[in-house]
């Protein structure tokens, strides 16, 4: 089938490689002349494992191509897919600029029978809007031009987006027609021979479900945010506690940890646009402010903790930070705890040496107006004269060090564990200072 993706984001290019994968012809838009250069030239702009060979196999076979031509690949696609950004506007709102424009192009040039596929996230209506603006550009030529819109929400978590897309819990499509219907079915096809994965339901109701889920798993971990600052205070383990809850099989152990708060593209901004869809509905979802709410203060816990071991003033002090992306395997720090831990401890008067796998050249971008920051080619070279051992990303490679080599280097033998890594008893056995998010 030949299909064409509209952006070439982090939706928009896993999509489209993994539909190529299965055997599809797409073509991928986008009206940025550098990125289409840098893909076509092999350079895939964002870290996803997985990614880049399964886009270059693609490319090689034939399948996945890559255009800043608007009219070509409105032409080249049955079935056009709208995978662009919906950045959150002033009042937290997604921004439907990109979407609307997408829907435009494809009104402007269409000249056969199209299904306009709603891939990125947005919120309740965007289908109607998107079906109308297609629709009055149709009118504008005097043409009368069958078409669909449907809306197909995305559930890929960065980091394993690959294995999501072809191995997925779900595929949910808001869909008005049985052509739509059919046509969707024949695309997923492929990935879903093992059982059915397909939910069908109406469009609005697949427009919300996406802002749901996501809403729902920031809820879980602000709720045991909440409760592991409690538990400090009470003297217990957060850790006994999530074990304890978690075997509950009706609330299961999944997104049950308590840390430094979540960030990323996704959970913030749809946390905040469900909250404004409410809000333009004439409601208020208490629930959901109070998610967001408590999110912004866990991000700045581990400066609290800093500041409650070493002073408000940081002067003189080195602190080694490992991890900078909002989450392992991906090089993603938007809304990062720590875009608030770094600028808090050098506004403090502290020195930074930050380390982290994939996500420093995006951080020497971001942090490039902050003074005493530097970057360690590796988590050990970080810790050397350091005060203090300040732990943001759960990284793989950081789960089990040699303790006795971090007493070594570190001046000052501190460990303050954002995502509690380590076993306390465990650490403070080998002569370090141990804190943790909600540990006894």
């Amino acid at each position: 089938m030949k299909i064409t993706i509209i952006g070439t984001g982090y939706v928009g290019l896993v999509s489209g490689a993994c539909l190529a994968e299965v055997g599809n012809d797409v073509m991928c838009l986008d009206v940025d002349a550098g990125k289409i250069a840098q893909l076509k030239r092999g350079e895939i702009p964002i870290y996803e494992p997985g990614l880049e060979p399964l886009v270059k196999r693609n490319v090689e076979a034939g399948r996945l191509h890559f255009t800043t031509d608007v009219a070509a690949s409105v032409a080249h696609g049955q079935v056009q897919f709208i995978a662009v950004g919906t950045p959150p506007d002033e009042d937290g709102s997604a921004d439907l600029q990109y979407v609307l424009a997408a829907a435009r192009a494809i009104g402007r040039h269409m000249d056969d029978y199209r299904l306009v596929v709603d891939k990125s996230t947005v919120p309740v209506g965007t289908a109607a809007k998107v079906k109308a603006v297609i629709a009055e550009e149709l009118t504008k030529r005097g043409k009368t031009i069958d078409f669909s819109v449907v809306s197909n929400p995305e559930f890929l978590k960065e980091g394993a987006a690959v294995d999501d897309f072809m191995r997925p819990d779900r595929i949910v499509i808001g869909v008005a027609d049985e052509r739509a219907k059919q046509i969707m079915r024949a695309i997923y096809a492929p990935i879903q021979r093992n059982h059915e994965r397909m939910i069908f339901m109406d469009i609005p109701s697949a427009e919300l479900t996406k802002y749901a889920a996501n809403a729902m798993l920031a809820t879980r971990i602000s709720f045991m945010n909440e409760l592991a600052n409690l538990a400090e205070h009470l003297g217990a383990d957060i850790e006994h506690v999530r074990q304890g809850i978690g075997s509950d099989a009706r609330i299961g152990y999944h997104f049950l940890y308590a840390g430094c708060g979540y960030g990323g593209a996704c959970f913030p901004k749809d946390v905040s646009a469900l909250q404004q869809t409410a809000q333009d509905a004439g409601m208020q979802l208490k629930i959901i402010e109070a998610v967001n709410q408590v999110n912004q203060a866990q991000k700045s816990r581990l400066l609290t903790k800093i500041t409650g071991r070493f002073g408000e003033n940081l002067a003189g002090k080195r602190f080694a930070v490992w991890g900078l992306a909002f989450k392992p395997n991906t090089d993603d720090m938007r809304e990062a705890p720590s875009n608030i831990i770094v600028p808090g401890i050098i506004e403090r008067g502290g020195t930074v040496v930050a380390y982290d796998p994939v996500a420093m050249p995006h951080a020497k971008k971001s942090f490039a107006a902050l003074p005493r920051l530097d970057y360690a080619k590796s988590p050990q070279l970080a810790l050397d004269g350091a005060d203090c051992l300040v732990i943001v990303t759960e990284w793989k490679e950081f789960r089990s060090p040699d303790f006795e080599d971090i007493k070594r280097r570190l001046r000052t033998p501190v460990i303050i564990d954002g995502r509690n890594l380590y076993d306390p008893a465990m650490v403070r056995g080998y002569g370090l200072e141990y804190s943790g998010i909600g540990r006894a």
